[in-house]
């Protein structure tokens, strides 16, 4: 059988960026023992009332929207600018200043080469494992790949949004790839097998 398995991992500007309001939001609730980047601690923002609940809500909707085509992540980024504000902060001045410094120090994080190459590169090797466990399972069990598998990396974990593998589309941290690969690569078996 010849193996036309693929894998397309890319880090995500959009879902990168919900995490880092995520980790921002959650700093302002954690002791200091579990604080996330980036931990910005001259800055009080004020979110939306029912935030947990309108994170997961645009979390849905953005990895959606990313799942059905992936090329929509930059566009939702930066085309959108304003989605996030609206959903997420509280329509003040105030907050729109506050939002402004949290977009653009994303931005300047994001495309350094500790944030958008750091991240990707991180998994490297790993992801090339993965790939040929993938392979191997597909071809063992004579199965031909519906379409490829996007894998949409994301620096940290996201408590507050789904992070569940839906058909061909997977939302995985980088600590998943180290911590929890033999989890991970099982996850994955069953949704590229069915």
């Amino acid at each position: 059988m010849e193996n036309t398995f693929v894998i397309r991992d890319d880090a995500s500007y959009t879902l990168n960026f919900l995490i880092y309001i995520q980790n921002i939001f959650l700093n302002q609730r954690s002791s200091e023992q579990e604080r996330k980047f980036p931990y910005i601690p001259s800055m009080h923002i004020t979110f939306e009332e029912g935030f947990e609940f309108r994170y997961k809500e645009l979390w849905d909707e953005v990895r959606q929207r990313i799942a059905e085509n992936p090329f929509e992540d930059g566009k939702i980024f930066n085309g959108e600018k304003d989605l996030f504000f609206k959903r997420l902060f509280m329509d003040s001045n105030d907050s729109m200043k506050d939002y402004d410094e949290i977009y653009q120090s994303f931005k300047v994080w994001w495309g350094s080469f500790a944030g958008h190459f750091s991240v990707e590169r991180s998994i490297g090797d790993v992801i090339e494992n993965l790939y040929r466990e993938l392979a191997c399972t597909l071809i063992q069990r004579g199965i031909t790949p519906k379409k490829e598998l996007n894998i949409s990396l994301v620096y940290d974990k996201c408590p507050l949004g789904n992070m569940e593998i839906t058909s061909y589309f997977a939302v995985v941290p980088i600590n998943d790839f180290y911590v929890k690969y033999e989890e991970l690569v099982t996850k994955l078996r069953k949704n590229v097998c069915n």
